[in-house]
């Protein structure tokens, strides 16, 4: 038989949540769609793999015996995928380099420049990723190195802060607060905030500053999947967004203000990169990178 590895991911978020319900959520498919999937796994393994009694969910014996294997097989179609993309690229002399959003800013762009003019002969990728992808783009080894937005999850990675940037509110053009020169955190705990699934739950409160320094709960509103879509919201008035300094710049517009937010930390942003299976190319990308961050930061 032949099973892909979505449907292992699939039985290993449900094997490890016991429940249908939030393992489809987590897994961004529809119940009745896992439910599917995983009959279709025990029909072609003849056995089955959970016990559905009422609303529990427990794996059988051979469910718990399936899962260390299923993860194995994951780990290892992942590893030879990344395997073969780093090579591919490396041989093609190609630097891919991904990032969200506004990526490392200004820094990015230079170190860009600055790494075609010492390498003429590769060619550099800027990739960019929604919400939190650039770190499973690096696993996945579609891409040699990116530009990392804390929090993240880096173990295995190589990481190296290059950029530490101030957080700033984004307001509809003629929202009330546009007219001061900077905004507390206090003056934002009304106002409904964007969010997404997309990201990690940890990225996702860093970035709402949830809980508030009062221990509150930020007022959640309008979902999105990417920048366009939050700076929607917020050009319509119906949510805030806090973004990093560099978004002020690179997401211009009449109908947006940008403001600072001074008592809140910053964004810190990591040059990050796989520990193995690494086009040799990133290495040298990154001491570029970090030469340029002493730069701008002795200026």
């Amino acid at each position: 038989m032949d099973v892909d590895t979505r449907t292992l991911r699939y039985f290993v978020e449900l094997a490890e949540q016991l429940h249908f319900t939030r393992a489809a959520e987590r897994l961004f498919v529809s119940q009745p769609s896992l439910s599917r999937r995983i009959r279709r796994l025990e029909a072609d393994l003849r056995t089955p793999l959970f016990e559905r009694t009422g609303r529990e969910v427990l794996l059988t014996p051979a469910g718990e015996a399936f899962l260390p294997a299923a993860r194995q097989l994951i780990v290892d179609w992942q590893a030879a995928q990344r395997t073969a993309r780093v090579e591919a690229a490396a041989r093609a002399r190609i630097l891919r380099v991904g990032f969200a959003a506004s990526g490392a800013g200004t820094l990015g762009t230079r170190a860009y420049a600055a790494f075609m003019k010492r390498h003429p002969d590769v060619s550099v990728e800027p990739k960019r990723f929604d919400w939190g992808g650039e770190v499973a783009a690096l696993r996945e080894g579609v891409v040699d190195a990116a530009f990392v937005w804390f929090p993240a999850e880096t173990a295995g990675l190589h990481v190296e802060v290059v950029r530490v940037e101030q957080r700033w509110v984004g307001l509809a053009a003629g929202h009330p607060l546009a007219g001061r020169d900077a905004v507390s955190i206090h003056d934002l705990s009304a106002e409904p905030i964007v969010w997404t699934r997309q990201a990690p739950r940890e990225w996702v409160d860093w970035w709402a500053v949830n809980p508030r320094p009062d221990g509150g709960e930020p007022v959640w509103g309008p979902e999105n999947d990417n920048v366009e879509e939050m700076l929607e919201h917020v050009a319509s008035a119906s949510a805030i967004c806090i973004s990093p300094e560099s978004m002020t710049s690179h997401y211009t517009r009449p109908d947006l203000a940008w403001r600072p937010i001074p008592d809140i930390p910053p964004l810190r942003i990591a040059l990050c990169r796989p520990l193995t299976a690494v086009n040799d190319l990133a290495a040298d990308f990154a001491a570029l990178v970090r030469h340029l961050s002493q730069d701008e930061s002795e200026r």
